[in-house]
């Protein structure tokens, strides 16, 4: 039941975060639109009050004040209050300007024009006695703006999009947390009842002088039991980890795990040196090891050969559990570690997320795959801290 919560809960992660993808792409979309297009529409306005302006001033020069009332082509001259304009005559001297803001010499005006010459062709204005001006422009700040709009609109969606994820991704660690305390410290009960049961009838075992070597057994298994039950009300709480000699324990869950292996399974351990120390806790390294054994159990039939090598640096320890059998897609590397995500037709997919969840957040190490080709080679590495 816990393990179907765990789905249920993932899944339900997954189509939100798609959901808010979506959402979140929409907005960017009709906002990239909508600016787009007022930018457009202000951006025809502006060259309509430049042309008008142009064409004020040509007025200006072939009207004469006693025929003609000046003062609204003057209006319409002085009307432009925001896009920039300067006024050139052929020899390419400055006339006059309009809305320039920052230095105005000469040399400062003439960056100006040529600039503005390369933003937008200048309006040429034939004057009455045949010379003629030029008028150039650029875009008012006011457009300016508006087209910086979508970039500051994208920031804040995308600093809103990457809090929120932050937030989802912690809402999901947490509820996968509780999920997985849950199920172990319920599976650690569970045990813990028939266990302690059990070790009342050894004892009536013993004082009834039974079979000496079955009473044995029994206290073996009993002891596996025990560290089984140990294992999992250790997942939820935070391990102490302690330095210890790597390859007399993985000798000894290798020699567990033979044991119990089919009799064309070969399980060879290759240490590099004979004391290699690093920062564990005993139960669940144990625990990991015998997991990524069996997941290699079941990736092998016939002939199988599964390779243990053990090395290390000043500050890192690796442990490289490599096999011949059927390999994994490509295609699956990612989502090989996701809880209840499995290859077999029987299984939980519970084993190499245990095994990642024990190395990633118990021990602050890692485990990979390194890489899988079917029936020759399927590689995954253990690092962790010396």
């Amino acid at each position: 039941m816990s393990l179907q919560i765990l789905q249920i809960v993932t899944k339900s992660n997954t189509k939100t975060s798609r959901i808010l993808f979506f959402i979140a792409l929409c907005i960017v979309s009709v906002t990239l639109w909508y600016t787009n297009s007022l930018a457009n529409k202000l951006k025809f306005e502006e060259q309509k009050k430049v042309a008008l302006w142009a064409k004020a001033t040509k007025e200006l020069s072939e009207i004469s004040p006693s025929n003609y009332n000046i003062g609204f082509v003057f209006e319409v001259v002085n009307n432009n209050t925001t896009v920039p304009v300067i006024q050139v005559n052929e020899d390419g001297e400055i006339i006059a300007h309009r809305n320039i803001k920052g230095p105005q010499t000469d040399v400062e005006l003439q960056k100006q024009v040529t600039f503005m010459k390369n933003k937008y062709p200048p309006i040429e204005v034939e004057l009455i006695d045949g010379s003629k001006e030029y008028i150039y422009y650029k875009d008012s700040r006011l457009l300016q703006n508006l087209k910086n709009f979508p970039i500051i609109i994208l920031s804040i969606i995308g600093a809103f999009i990457f809090i929120a994820y932050i937030a989802f991704s912690n809402a999901k660690i947490a509820e996968q947390n509780k999920v997985w305390t849950g199920m172990a410290k319920e599976t650690a009960h569970q045990i813990g009842t028939p266990l302690s049961s059990l070790l009342g009838w050894v004892e009536i075992l013993k004082s009834k002088k039974s079979d000496k070597q079955t009473v044995i057994e029994i206290e073996n298994d009993l002891e596996r039991l025990s560290v089984i039950a140990s294992r999992f009300s250790k997942i939820g709480s935070l391990p102490k980890l302690k330095k210890l000699n790597l390859v007399s324990l993985i000798t000894d869950s290798v020699d567990y795990m033979q044991k119990r292996a089919s009799s064309k399974i070969v399980i060879k351990f290759m240490p590099s040196k004979q004391y290699i120390n690093a920062l564990i806790n005993k139960d669940l390294f144990d625990w990991v090891i015998e997991n990524m054994i069996k997941n290699s159990f079941d990736a092998t039939s016939e002939k199988g050969v599964i390779l243990i090598k053990l090395e290390s640096n000043q500050s890192h320890t690796f442990v490289d559990i490599i096999d011949n059998g059927v390999g994994i897609k490509k295609s699956q590397f990612k989502e090989i570690f996701e809880p209840g995500f499995t290859s077999k037709k029987r299984g939980w997919g519970l084993g190499l997320s245990l095994a990642k969840r024990i190395i990633h957040d118990y021990h602050k190490g890692q485990i990979k795959l390194l890489h899988s080709k079917p029936n020759l080679e399927t590689k995954f590495r253990i690092i962790l801290n010396n």
